[in-house]
């Protein structure tokens, strides 16, 4: 590797980085990249299989391939240039990053406490030598691995997680779908306010210069009003139409037999009731009633309302504990024991006065209005007139959430469960979970809705549980 220019920035990128996110390669601005040899053998030996981090590896080792085309030894040597960022904030003037390999064998700076086989203590080796060649230069580590940085950090290297994947620096920010309105926000905007009805629909018009950060499909409630929920229907500038929603607290606007229990499961209930938006999603801790409301929802308008053809339910298969092993059967046999939640709703759903006939008949009608499907064969399909449930969603990255909802076909609704305080998946954190990422990226769509469920109503204990556990 040449000399590098004083106070240049190197980035020398561990292999979980890659395997995490193949474009990692081009996420540095213009800053040049190193990768030791023990990388490419790590790709090579992950590369093979159907999982996710194989692909990852996969689509890593031909991006890589892509920017060696043409290349001859010299070039390599010299460093490949990288493409400029998408975004335009460097300039013809500005310095392209390069990307270069290990192309020689570096001198172990190791301590013997540390043998250099070991292809983590490997990187740490070239990371070293590159830092006693160039030392004008900041090297830093890119590494997921915390293990592996606290290693770095012993050996006097500065080491980073690779933070480019965050949608958020505090999962505290994220979009919560509802805004409490002061007690004298009437006053403020009475002078250019318009009320109309449509179709016994309550509408609202309100012209004001603190409606910016307000979003479509937002909730909206009122200090010290319990009866005033609306949503935002419309937002033009400074002003904002607002629609007054149904209360499903009332025991005659039930919704398969369940009401609302609070503030939030209203609002949820409104989303999923509502027609035109094509996507919701829901968060909220266990015991907030998500998944029951969206059964619900979907019930009454699979059954009743004939607005969607059947009901397709899935989840990441990612287990708490240890693996259970191999399981027997079909598609939906397989996906049983992940469905507990889906069957335990549909209990509460379903009783029946009927004795265990009619509770049979019952049964029998649903199972054939609700499809489980796995993941693993979505790819490629494309659903047409569907009510189609993601639970769990937590678990799932970007790219598999971007993989499902893509699936969605005219006519068809995704909504999107989970709580991103109980992430199962490695290296997914709640600012990196794909639910995260899709509630950020929907929430300024017309035709989504979010909306946060906070209180629990599954028991006095799951409450306290949640609480104090």
């Amino acid at each position: 590797m040449p000399k590098t220019p004083v106070d240049h920035h190197l980035f020398v990128l561990d292999t979980n980085v890659l395997m995490h996110d193949p474009t990692a390669i081009f996420r540095f601005m213009e800053h040049d990249l190193f990768l030791p040899m023990v990388v490419l053998e790590e790709l090579d030996a992950g590369k093979k299989g159907l999982s996710e981090v194989a692909r990852n590896a996969r689509q890593a080792s031909r991006f890589l391939d892509e920017l060696m085309t043409g290349a001859t030894k010299a070039d390599i040597k010299r460093g490949l240039p990288l493409p400029a960022p998408e975004n335009g904030a460097a300039t013809e003037e500005a310095r392209h990053g390069r990307l270069f390999f290990q192309t020689r064998h570096l001198p172990n700076l190791l301590p013997e406490s540390l043998p250099g086989h070991i292809p983590d203590n490997n990187i740490l080796g070239a990371t070293l030598a590159l830092q006693e060649e160039h030392p004008t230069s900041t090297i830093t580590l890119v590494s997921k691995d915390i293990n592996l940085r606290i290693k770095a950090a012993v050996l006097g290297i500065h080491a980073e997680d690779y933070c480019n994947d965050k949608v958020l620096d505090d999962v505290n920010l994220l979009y919560r779908g509802h805004i409490e309105l002061p007690a004298s926000f009437w006053n403020e905007h009475s002078k250019k306010l318009e009320s109309w009805q449509d179709e016994g629909r309550s509408f609202y018009r309100i012209t004001g210069a603190d409606l910016a950060d307000w979003h479509v499909s937002q909730c909206l409630s009122m200090e010290g009003d319990a009866s005033f929920e609306a949503i935002v229907r419309e937002l033009k500038g400074d002003s904002a139409v607002i629609e007054l929603l149904e209360d499903y607290r009332n025991p005659k606007h039930s919704v398969w037999g369940i009401n609302a229990r609070n503030r939030e499961q209203n609002f949820a209930l409104n989303m999923l009731l509502d027609q035109d938006l094509d996507f919701v999603s829901l968060l909220g801790i266990a015991g907030t009633g998500k998944t029951l409301l969206t059964l619900a929802a979907g019930l009454a308008q699979v059954l009743d309302q004939n607005i969607y053809h059947e009901i397709i339910m899935t989840r990441a298969t990612v287990p708490v504990g240890e693996d259970i092993g191999f399981l027997p059967g079909t598609e939906e046999e397989k996906m049983a024991p992940w469905m507990g939640a889906l069957k335990d709703n549909l209990e509460v759903l379903t009783q029946t006065e009927g004795g265990e006939w009619g509770r049979a008949a019952t049964d029998d009608l649903l199972r054939n209005r609700i499809r489980i499907h796995s993941l693993n064969f979505m790819r490629g399909r494309t659903f047409l007139n569907k009510y189609i449930i993601i639970d769990e969603a937590q678990n799932l990255t970007a790219k598999q959430m971007k993989t499902l909802i893509t699936r969605a076909g005219p006519g068809t609704k995704v909504i999107c469960l989970g709580n991103i305080g109980q992430i199962d998946t490695p290296y997914l954190t709640e600012t990196t979970s794909g639910l995260t990422y899709t509630v950020d990226r929907f929430k300024s769509w017309n035709h989504s809705g979010h909306i946060t469920l906070i209180q629990g109503e599954r028991s006095r204990l799951a409450e306290f549980a949640s609480e104090n556990l």
